[in-house]
């Protein structure tokens, strides 16, 4: 991109742009400067390995090509501007992407399969969460995103049949969410009140919720799934062990 913006200053749809990926060798070096010379060509270089640009500036000189060094200066900056040594290890930029692309993927992931709309995300996701309403379980699933970890979460509700998916995956998969029963009281009694309805809706009823928690623990005792229970946890802590339990069963695969 630099070394097209520098090009569209002098007016001219003719020029060619070779570009040449993943210099590793000196070999290599030394046959794009032999095209360079015979060819008229000025080479524009990113090596983040010094040696490798170091022998490119000496045999380029030697060949009469001119070199432009891009990555050098900027590199030489941040080392100033931070005391650090940098890296010079090639490709950290493609692995940077990657890892941006794998997050932004598990994002929408999570939407996709956000509180049970699509069965076909259980046997898709990295981590099943299942637990009654207000477990946590959709912002648990976005901060698992963002570790690049796709999640999928079914709601347990006594009158709505669960998915068949749900117990044929992969065992380990599935991680329950429990909570005591007074502060999810208060917590739905406080989401009615947001929403501009009455606190006694049946959402909130003390026995409605009783059992509800306890069809969820029938359910995850069938599942044999391992429970955390959320009540006054951060969200960061509990995902802090839906990973431990994750990578310890990827481990052990």
């Amino acid at each position: 991109m630099v070394v097209r913006a520098a090009a569209s200053q002098f007016n001219s749809g003719d020029m060619e742009i070779r570009r040449i990926p993943n210099i590793s060798d000196t070999d290599t070096i030394d046959e794009v400067i032999k095209l360079a010379g015979t060819s008229k060509f000025m080479i524009a270089y990113t090596l983040a390995i010094e040696e490798l640009a170091i022998h490119l500036e000496k045999v380029a000189q030697e060949a009469g090509v001119i070199c432009v060094d891009i990555l050098g200066p900027l590199i030489n900056a941040f080392k100033t501007v931070s005391s650090l040594e940098p890296k010079r290890e090639p490709g950290l930029l493609r692995k940077i992407d990657e890892m941006y692309y794998k997050r932004i993927e598990a994002v929408e992931f999570a939407v996709r399969y956000d509180d049970g709309k699509d069965p076909r995300g259980i046997n898709l996701a990295d981590i099943v969460l299942v637990g009654v309403s207000r477990t946590s379980k959709t912002p648990l699933s976005m901060y698992l995103a963002h570790k690049r970890i796709k999640v999928a979460n079914v709601p347990l509700v006594p009158e709505v049949p669960l998915p068949e998916e749900l117990f044929k995956v992969e065992r380990g998969k599935v991680i329950g969410l429990t909570i005591k029963p007074d502060l999810l009281n208060h917590i739905r009694t406080e989401r009615l009140m947001t929403l501009g309805l009455k606190g006694q809706a049946n959402y909130a009823n003390y026995e409605r919720i009783l059992e509800e928690l306890e069809y969820s623990e029938t359910i995850m005792k069938r599942l044999g799934c391992p429970v955390i229970d959320v009540t006054n946890k951060a969200v960061e802590e509990t995902a802090s062990k839906i990973m431990e339990i994750y990578y310890r069963r990827i481990s052990n695969v």
